[in-house]
């Protein structure tokens, strides 16, 4: 790890593990791009920068250099206005209504560590000597305008961390239009673009394309990240796949409207960038104020896809979530809202808690339906006190009951919305979300509270502080069920109102940051419709997320497998639901849906009291088997095998950093006659080592058997048929010589 600035070629070489990134200041002042990838030695890396004269439509700044143009310049962060006429990262409004900037290089600094970013979720170290961080300032002194770019780059991982911060030096205000955290330009475009994409209840399914000239990006307007589309992209070498070839990946630490994607220009060179979306956006800058940009984190890998996820794993279980349960194993659940919906009182949920307690299970959670006079999704959000009549003797003395069955207890929570029907609204009416005069959209007949506002986020503190305060609840699940719409705020000026989505994501990071530092025994989980905000900026304060509403096992197949691509499998909720499916009315065993459900922070989300015998011995089964697992499943290494993508087969696995244990899941989805034999070769083991599969005759099997040589793939008689399989190596005396 280091970064390195060369004065005589006035070069910047960042160095990680296996990476190298560069850039040079030009003659000019302009900062160019040089090189991302493989780690280099770095001797002659400004000679990477070829300036090439092109037709007059790329306009020359400097007359005495006529073959710079900024059109064709790679550049670490253009501006709009000048001459490059491509996607810039950054546009701003002067006093004079005028948009033209030109950033210049001014000064730079190399620090210690990674510095925070002020009211967003980032990356961090926990001591200095773990990262560095390099500090560029560039100027426009026209404007009045100091832009300093971060990039942060790490002892134990080849990923940067970029951002960029606004600063309002001159005596007028500054309109910021567009301020994107990354643009970085490609040499060529020879390269596909991969990309997480879909819907409520099919979300990050994986799509790859071949680049073409123009623009091909994914965003949301929604504010959030969306079911639709994932704030991630990355670009793989031709033909690139889970071992081998290229990958360079983008991910932004953000949770609202965001923007990302490839330019590619009519060079043939392509530019990639992430941000908030520009899109219905802009920020006062006041003489004096800042803005800061969400960070996003690159990652270079030359082992495929598969070597950038685990990169990107390591970082974000380890770097990027925090808290308590950070590192700790999390709990085998039970969740009541296929089993009972909003029809339940006390006696009921004791009921599938005691179920839950004599099959192992270690954490009960009471999902929606227990405040206010809340029997349908219609009504009392923001009223939260409990109901009653569903629970005379209170909260307090159900979580009693659950806990004298040796389960903790857990609680679901919608803390950024409000019903139309509630004692809140009717209290607060100009508290959500709205413009005056304008209709107020319902989406599940339920409203946004406008979490930009002080006072807002001060009630949504103090409400779930003291119901959180009132019993020991181990758990929350955090629910946001819907996209904003008449985004504005009663609070904010005319001239403000295109900042309130952006507001109300910094008010909702603050809220975040203020209850779960209060209560740091609790394991939070993040929850939108299921994945519809599963981003890094959720994880930073909530490390696990409900992966997708859709708990089918066939369908978790491609669900689980595309978030894979980012997030590692600590962070994904996957539950054993009911058949027939309450979301595609699928037929799966018991056995399948445990296993696909195995390959996450395992759970159940049915109703346990209507277990037969033999399926009560399955589940202990499979209880038993995933407390034996769970260490490799939540912090072990994670491996792609077979796509759901590709075909009929799908199979993943996990390997313990010591590479002494391993976890395979396999599924065959259809079957047909006379099917072709294969194998399915593993990864990520110690070629040197012999392992034992458990449960078998005890013959060992060499780790380069199993990688180069593979296994015969089972043979099913029925459609979604499944197998799990666990290897241990052998003591060392044991190993193959």
């Amino acid at each position: 790890m280091g970064i390195q600035y060369l004065q005589e070629s006035s070069v910047f070489h960042l160095q990680s593990k296996n990476t190298s990134y560069a850039m040079k200041v030009t003659k000019q002042g302009y900062l160019a791009h040089l090189y991302w990838g493989r780690k280099v030695s770095g001797h002659g890396l400004e000679r990477l920068l070829e300036l090439q004269g092109r037709a007059s439509f790329s306009p020359n700044p400097d007359l005495e250099e006529l073959a710079l143009s900024l059109d064709t310049l790679p550049q670490e962060y253009p501006s709009y206005g000048g001459s490059d006429f491509r996607t810039p990262a950054l546009q701003v409004q002067l006093a004079d209504g005028s948009t033209v900037t030109e950033l210049l290089y001014a000064s730079h600094r190399i620090v210690p560590g990674k510095p925070a970013l002020e009211g967003l979720p980032a990356v961090y170290t926990e001591q200095d000597d773990e990262a560095e961080t390099l500090e560029i300032t560039l100027k426009d002194e026209h404007a009045g305008l100091q832009v300093m770019l971060s990039y942060t780059v790490f002892r134990d991982s080849d990923a940067i961390a970029r951002s960029a911060r606004l600063l309002n030096t001159g005596g007028g205000p500054l309109k910021v239009l567009r301020a994107l955290s990354m643009s970085l330009d490609m040499a060529d475009d020879r390269y596909e673009q991969l990309q997480l994409s879909g819907t409520w209840a099919r979300e990050r399914y994986i799509h790859r394309r071949r680049l073409v000239p123009g623009m091909q990006s994914v965003e949301s307007r929604r504010g959030s990240s969306s079911h639709m589309q994932n704030p991630f992209v990355a670009l793989l070498s031709e033909g690139a796949t889970e071992e081998h070839g290229s990958a360079y990946g983008v991910s932004l630490v953000y949770s609202g409207s965001f923007a990302a994607g490839t330019e590619v220009d009519q060079f043939h060179s392509a530019r990639l960038f992430a941000g908030i979306n520009p899109f219905d956006f802009s920020w006062l800058l006041e003489p004096g104020d800042s803005f800061q940009t969400p960070e996003a984190i690159i990652v270079f890998s030359d082992q495929g896809i598969g070597g950038m996820s685990r990169t990107y794993h390591d970082l974000y279980r380890s770097r990027l979530c925090r808290g308590t349960f950070r590192d700790q194993a999390r709990p085998i659940l039970v969740n009541n809202w296929e089993a009972t919906y909003f029809n339940f009182d006390a006696d009921k949920i004791e009921s599938i808690a005691q179920a839950g307690s004599e099959l192992g299970i270690e954490l009960f959670v009471l999902d929606d339906g227990w405040f206010g006079k809340r029997d349908d999704d219609r009504t009392s959000l923001g009223d939260w006190f409990v109901d009653r009549r569903k629970l005379p003797n209170g909260l307090e003395d159900l979580v009693a009951r659950v806990n004298r069955l040796g389960l903790s207890f857990g609680l679901w929570f919608e803390p950024e919305m409000i019903s139309p029907d509630s004692e809140l609204y009717r209290a607060h009416p100009d508290w959500c979300l709205h413009v005056e005069g304008r209709r107020r959209t319902q989406a599940r007949q339920q409203l946004i509270l406008d979490v930009s506002r002080e006072d807002v986020q001060q009630h949504i503190v103090s409400t779930i502080s003291a119901i959180l305060s009132s019993a020991p609840i181990t758990y929350v699940k955090w629910d946001m069920n819907r996209n904003m719409t008449e985004i504005g705020s009663a609070k904010l000026p005319p001239e403000r109102q295109r900042e309130t989505a952006h507001r109300y994501m910094l008010g909702l990071y603050s809220v975040l940051e203020r209850i779960t530092t209060a209560f740091p025994h609790v394991l939070f989980e993040s929850c939108s419709g299921g994945g519809g905000r599963f981003d890094p900026g959720m994880l930073y304060y909530m490390p696990q997320t409900w992966t997708s509403d859709n708990s089918d096992a066939v369908s978790r197949l491609k669900i689980q497998y595309g978030t894979s691509i980012v997030y590692p499998v600590s962070s994904m909720g996957a539950h054993v639901s009911a058949v027939p499916n309450h979301q595609v009315g699928r037929v799966t065993s018991l056995e399948t849906r445990g296993n696909v459900a195995l390959s996450g922070n395992f759970g159940y989300e049915l109703d346990l009291t209507k277990f037969t015998a033999e399926e009560n011995e399955i589940v202990k089964e499979q209880v038993q088997l995933y407390k034996n697992i769970r260490h490799l499943v939540q912090f072990g290494d994670f491996y792609r095998l077979l796509s759901p993508f590709e075909g009929n087969e799908t199979a993943w696995m996990f390997v313990s950093k010591a590479k002494d244990e391993a976890f395979v899941v396999f599924v065959s989805v259809l079957q047909e006659a006379h099917a072709r034999l294969s194998r399915i070769k593993l990864q990520g083991l110690a070629p040197d080592k012999q392992y034992r599969l458990e449960g078998s005759d005890g013959t060992p099997y060499g780790g380069d058997d199993l990688m180069y040589a593979g296994m015969p793939t089972p043979q099913f008689h029925g459609d979604y048929a499944s197998r799990c399989y666990h290897f241990k190596a052998l003591p060392s005396s044991m190993k193959k010589e």
